[in-house]
């Protein structure tokens, strides 16, 4: 891991544990450069629906965090102005499902990602999400330091 990657990592770890809803849902980072975040959980009970399946919100909390972490993986605060999910296969309790964030294109004042989630055990593709963000001009420096 370059010492970009590095100071990214913690800077996304450092994002997430400000977020007490995906830490509640026990949600962790297991990779981040610039623009790119990879992160995790297993399902448990309390994320299921009435038909003891991943409910949805959760796997999109799952890929939103995601995005908000790799958008807001740069030195300024990046802001969601529109996602969208497509649902591949449903999830089952105690399946390990994975988010993978990738920045497919960034200017000056927006940026578009793609997140991939996946449950790794049988490499299923469970859900694509598209998201784009406005870039502001506010250092996140401030916001991670508040």
């Amino acid at each position: 891991m370059t010492s970009a990657s590095k100071e990214t990592r913690q800077q996304v770890e450092t994002l997430l544990a400000k977020d007490a809803y995906a830490v509640s849902l026990g949600i962790t980072v297991i990779d981040a450069a610039p623009g790119a975040v990879r992160v995790g959980m297993t399902v448990r009970a309390d994320h299921l629906n009435f038909l003891d399946w991943a409910h949805g919100g959760v796997i999109f909390a799952l890929a939103d965090t995601a995005f908000g972490l790799a958008s807001n993986s740069h030195d300024t605060v990046s802001v969601g102005i529109d996602a969208h999910m497509a649902y591949l296969s449903g999830v089952r309790e105690a399946d390990v499902i994975e988010a993978r964030a990738s920045e497919i294109s960034r200017t000056r004042r927006k940026a578009v990602y793609r997140i991939d989630v996946t449950r790794p055990s049988d490499a299923a593709a469970i859900a694509a999400f598209t998201g784009t963000v406005y870039v502001t001009e506010q250092a996140l420096k401030d916001v991670v330091a508040s």
